[in-house]
């Protein structure tokens, strides 16, 4: 085989693997976009819903009973409140929106949150 032919059989097997490494990022990319549609209801629910002002009043109140600050921050559709090295995030999914407790930015547990309920229960749990 001639110097040409391997390079040429070189440049081919690199065109198939990128077309490989695209079609795998594009799958990606169309399951993170289904995923974020089947979520929005849950989003727009989180951003509007009374249960979000009453969480936030309540962690406000807790933070200040223990002099700490809580910091509010929507990012993307997910809330975070993060209080000293404590940080609760609200995360809509396909199911519902899912309350994640971390510390130390790893991620403890993870609980279903009924938007209807009562937010107190969920800032004792997490500042508790």
């Amino acid at each position: 085989m001639s110097f040409l032919d391997n390079l040429e059989n070189n440049l081919k097997t690199l065109e198939s693997q990128d077309s490989g490494a695209e079609l795998e990022q594009q799958r990606q990319r169309e399951a993170q976009r289904r995923q974020a549609v089947a979520a929005a209801p849950y989003a727009e629910q989180l951003k509007s819903s009374p249960y979000t002002a009453e969480l936030l009043k309540h962690a406000t109140r807790a933070g200040y009973k223990l002099r700490t600050k809580v910091h509010l921050a929507w990012i993307g559709s997910t809330l975070r409140l993060e209080a000293r090295d404590r940080k609760l995030e609200l995360r809509p999914t396909p199911e519902g929106v899912v309350a994640a407790f971390l510390e130390d930015n790893r991620e403890l547990r993870t609980l279903p949150i009924d938007l209807d309920g009562n937010p107190e229960a969920l800032v004792s749990e997490w500042l508790g």
